[in-house]
């Protein structure tokens, strides 16, 4: 590529999108069309309006393209993840949100507002392995009412959610989902989570996600990969109020064994496994029916 030297705009995206494609970057035009934006700062819309005319190519759009090729993944290039409605800072050390958890998010959202609509003025929601802040910046920003609390073990990761969850009045502890918040058992009315679950053999498909997002984001620990998301369950169960609402964001083969298990412990009511915008089961609900004896 010659970007930065006479190369028109339409030209530079154009090779762009050849080389990405031939990378194996699954949406090569988009990327292309958003490492342009990224630094000519216009906005998608008139990007693509300047793709028509004879814009120059942007300074130094090659070498981020060339990056891009290398599987880097795309957020860490630009320093931005959007989601929902935030954009939020991201980059190494942290795991980058995908767009089925914003399903999740919803699910969440559309208890707090069941709460307020019964009355609760003020329901209480916590995000156990927030990452990035993804879940909790989300639901702080849509649900202004609710108090928001969240919980990361990764220093990494802690000052990333730091940063994009002060503005938003989250209370962010940089604490174990296994153990954190002890002091505040019982008093929430939702807790919500997209713990690590990929088991301990399986290896992600794609580059981006096996040589850059965290490894501690990735594995939940066992041969299944099951540990951390029984932890989180059982964290829900003594940090809920009787009749709080849990939500879990899980892998699609792990649907009816995270189901079986909320039924099993005796503690849990209806255990619905929710599908994402893709018709996939990527996440379970439970209400509170019994809080476990402390």
């Amino acid at each position: 590529m010659t970007a930065g030297t006479g190369q028109s705009l339409a030209d530079a995206v154009s090779e762009a999108t050849a080389i990405l494609a031939d990378a194996g970057v699954p949406s090569p035009r988009v990327d292309a069309e958003l490492l342009a934006d990224h630094l000519m700062g216009v906005g998608l819309g008139r990007l693509r309006a300047m793709l028509l005319g004879d814009a120059p190519a942007p300074a130094g759009y090659a070498e981020l393209v060339a990056e891009r090729a290398r599987r880097i993944p795309l957020q860490h290039i630009t320093g931005v993840a959007h989601f929902r409605y935030l954009q939020l800072a991201v980059g190494p050390g942290v795991f980058i949100p995908r767009p089925e958890t914003e399903s999740v998010v919803q699910l969440v959202i559309d208890r707090l507002r069941e709460l307020l609509r019964a009355g609760v003025a003020r329901p209480r929601v916590v995000d156990l392995g927030t990452g990035s802040g993804a879940i909790a910046g989300s639901v702080a920003h849509e649900v202004p009412e609710a108090v928001v609390h969240a919980v990361e073990y990764s220093e990494f990761a802690h000052a990333w959610a730091a940063k994009n969850l002060e503005p938003l009045g989250v209370t962010l502890v940089r604490g174990d989902l296994r153990d954190a918040l002890q002091e505040l058992n019982g008093t929430f009315d939702v807790v919500v989570s997209n713990p690590p679950y990929i088991p301990a053999e399986a290896i992600p498909n794609e580059p981006e996600v096996a040589l850059h997002d965290p490894p501690e984001a990735l594995y939940g620990g066992g041969a299944d990969g099951m540990d951390l998301p029984t932890a989180a369950a059982a964290s829900a169960a003594r940090l809920l109020v009787p009749g709080g609402y849990f939500v879990m964001e899980h892998a699609e083969v792990q649907a009816a064994w995270i189901s079986a298990m909320l039924a099993g412990t005796g503690l849990w009511s209806e255990v619905t496994t929710h599908v994402d915008l893709n018709g996939k089961e990527r996440a379970t609900s439970a209400v509170l029916a019994s809080p476990p004896a402390q």
